[in-house]
């Protein structure tokens, strides 16, 4: 007999994935798909970082690693998050796991208990409303606009704090907006956390290598709430390494340690070659990353100039990480060969079906009216993808 737990029943198929798959099968029947639904960028790991992943097979970094990651990679991620970030953290309060992912859910596992709630700032990437699902804790979602830059003001955040909350999911720069807190936003906020010290708060910053509007600001450079903050991180973005799967954190002692022994036995320490390319990655002195910014910079100038020319479609010009959420509500409701656009779910399957171009629902982020393009792929690719986009929507009326 077929029995799946409610708490594997609970949880969504994610909509990136599916989408993804659903355009990879187009593409496999022949149909030329430009595919802008994937967070992946489109570079090669560099050279120095394969090297080195080739060099560990060779010195036979082939059995268990430690838990928490080797002490030497732990110690690199401390001294990177010293001299790029401003924040220290010892290598005991480093975890090294498989992916963002796997380290996001190691925190909201370890000090999330089933009915506390825990604040998400919509639009939101995906997997945050699942991984709190799963931890049996209650969403509480503050919703904010394109007219607001996405952005959550202090009093909506205030007024979504409860003796229940127990936990605070930041994302800056953010996935799926792109949108990136400046300084002054950022303190107005911990202005409002110093009033609740039982709030514990996740800094994902794995874009911090993609921004466009100066340096980075890691929220746990705030004093005041630095022994409360879980600075979340990995390689995959910044140095192209999605496929390496390692994420990293830097945390509280006490909440390190609990994710060191739920790590110890969910996965136990994650690939050992891996965790070699990660350490060339984290202490690399190539101009990779910068190359790579360079490249996302004069993608975005260029969709969002395009998507800009498409009457009706609402954009704002987003300043990290390499995705861009135009509002569509003014399609909403139009129609085409008796195909009623009801939503942007049916906005996708439409652009996918008429324009043959891949994107995403902003449904699976919190953001009914937007979809969410991702411009990790080559200039060429995203002129014609807009294009086709703008020839699908004029058919709508």
């Amino acid at each position: 007999m077929e029995h799946v737990s409610k708490r594997v029943q609970s949880l969504s198929v994610s909509q990136t994935l599916a989408m993804s798959q659903k355009s990879q099968e187009l593409k496999e029947q022949g149909i030329d798909v430009i595919s802008l639904s994937l967070g992946e960028p489109d570079f090669n790991t560099p050279d120095d970082i394969k090297e080195a992943a080739k060099k560990a097979i060779d010195d036979n970094f082939s059995f268990y690693p430690p838990v928490p990651g080797y002490t030497d990679l732990r110690k690199a991620i401390a001294r990177k998050f010293k001299e790029e970030n401003g924040l220290d953290y010892t290598p005991e309060q480093i975890i090294v796991s498989a992916g963002g992912k796997h380290t996001l859910i190691n925190v909201v596992l370890s000090v999330v208990d089933p009915g506390e709630e825990v604040i998400l700032l919509a639009p939101y990437w995906v997997s945050y409303l699942d991984h709190i699902i799963f931890a049996e804790g209650k969403p509480v979602i503050i919703q904010t606009s394109i007219d607001k830059d996405f952005k959550v003001t202090p009093d909506q955040l205030e007024a979504a704090i409860t003796p229940k909350t127990r936990l605070l999911i930041f994302n800056s720069p953010s996935n799926p907006t792109g949108m990136v807190y400046t300084r002054d936003e950022m303190a107005a906020l911990v202005k409002v956390l110093e009033k609740f010290p039982q709030v514990i708060v996740i800094s994902d910053e794995i874009y911090e290598h993609i921004t466009f509007t100066g340096k980075h600001i890691s929220l746990a450079t705030f004093s005041s709430i630095t022994d409360r903050v879980v600075t979340v991180n990995g390689v995959s973005k910044g140095y192209a390494m999605t496929g390496w799967r390692i994420g990293y954190m830097g945390a509280p002692l006490w909440l390190a340690k609990a994710c060191n022994k739920l790590q110890g036995q969910f996965t136990s320490g994650v690939c050992s070659i891996a965790q070699r390319a990660a350490l060339a990655a984290v202490t690399s002195k190539s101009d990779s990353k910068e190359r790579m910014r360079e490249a996302f910079l004069r993608r975005r100038d260029l969709i969002c100039r395009l998507l800009g020319e498409i009457p009706g479609l609402k954009v704002r010009v987003p300043q990290g990480a390499f995705y861009v959420m135009p509002d569509v509500s003014n399609f909403l409701g139009k129609s085409y060969n008796g195909q009623v656009i009801n939503n942007a779910d049916d906005l996708t399957y439409y652009l996918l079906a008429e324009a043959r171009v891949a994107m995403v629902s902003g449904s699976a982020f919190g953001a009914d009216n937007c979809l969410r393009i991702s411009y990790a792929t080559s200039d060429e690719r995203i002129t014609e993808a807009v294009k086709r986009i703008k020839e699908a929507l004029a058919k709508l009326n």
